[in-house]
């Protein structure tokens, strides 16, 4: 390899299709789940009726979201048998695949804030405000709270995510206000403020895939050269940590922190193959 060669960062090198591979399935991803659930109210095909709170998949499969329902105990209303099994196969989904898959995989308010990180890295802006990232877990108690005090879903009423798909289907509105509302705090307030700091979707989702089966590993990180892309593409650096800076050579490969959203981002920006997708039962090589 040549010394000029040398200077440019492994995932420039390599081909555009495989630093961006678990990107572009996550993006076909979102895609196929919004237009599914927009083939009904545009084109009158009902494959998927309702939305990411609620749906029934081809007449047969009912879905519901758990928080949506914990919400909806909270509030005192008495579940129907379909909610309490659709809750039931949604939890253990996510509790296999990882809990914060629904923030990478599936939530389409994911494309507005990497658009925004994006253009803030462009920019050159800084971190900008970084509050705890247990607030994000306060707000998750206030929605139950709120929810119980006024006899609501509460988190329903405000949520980006139904907003965008209200306004997908019935026309934006209001919706875009919303909508740019969460793309301008991530810009220019916090970065990656909305996801990591604030949403108390994905801290329900994040404490539900604390144990969940599939994880990523950094069993090649004797490879590591210390370049930091992989801590400048994912969205909660700090779960790498304890993967590839372990305290002893034979502490575990995995990432284990509910925070981690299996986004495959990591993967991606790696040159060394450091990082895989693997199970929580990887070992150290």
């Amino acid at each position: 390899m040549s010394a000029k060669a040398a200077c440019v960062p492994h995932s420039v090198r390599r081909n555009l299709l495989v630093r961006n591979r678990w990107l572009l399935a996550r993006r076909l991803v979102q895609g196929t789940i919004l237009v599914l659930f927009l083939l009904g109210p545009w084109f009158a095909i009902w494959w998927v009726k309702g939305n990411l709170a609620s749906s029934t998949v081809l007449d047969v499969l009912s879905l519901t979201d758990p928080l949506i329902l914990l919400q909806s105990l909270a509030a005192g209303h008495a579940p129907h048998a379909l909610a309490l099994t659709g809750a039931l196969i949604v939890l253990v989904f996510y509790l296999v695949v990882g809990g914060r898959v629904y923030c990478s995989w599936v939530c389409p308010i994911n494309v507005v804030t990497d658009a925004a990180h994006w253009l803030r890295t462009r920019l050159g802006l800084g971190p900008g405000w970084q509050p705890r990232r247990s607030l994000r877990y306060w707000l998750l108690a206030m929605t139950l709270i709120v929810s119980a005090v006024t006899g609501s879903i509460a988190w329903e009423l405000v949520n980006p995510i139904t907003w965008l798909h209200r306004g997908l289907v019935f026309g934006m509105g209001l919706a875009w206000l919303v909508v740019l509302a969460v793309f301008l705090f991530d810009l220019l307030v916090s970065r990656r403020g909305w996801c990591s700091h604030l949403c108390p979707v994905g801290a329900f989702y994040g404490a539900l895939g604390c144990a969940a089966l599939v994880r990523v590993n950094a069993r090649g990180r004797a490879a590591c050269t210390d370049c930091g892309d992989c801590y400048r593409a994912c969205p909660e650096p700090q779960v790498l940590v304890p993967a590839l800076k372990p305290r002893a050579a034979d502490a575990s490969v995995v990432i284990a922190s509910g925070d981690c959203t299996n986004c495959g981002r990591c993967i991606d920006v790696c040159g060394e193959n450091v990082l895989h997708m693997g199970t929580r039962f990887a070992k150290p090589p």
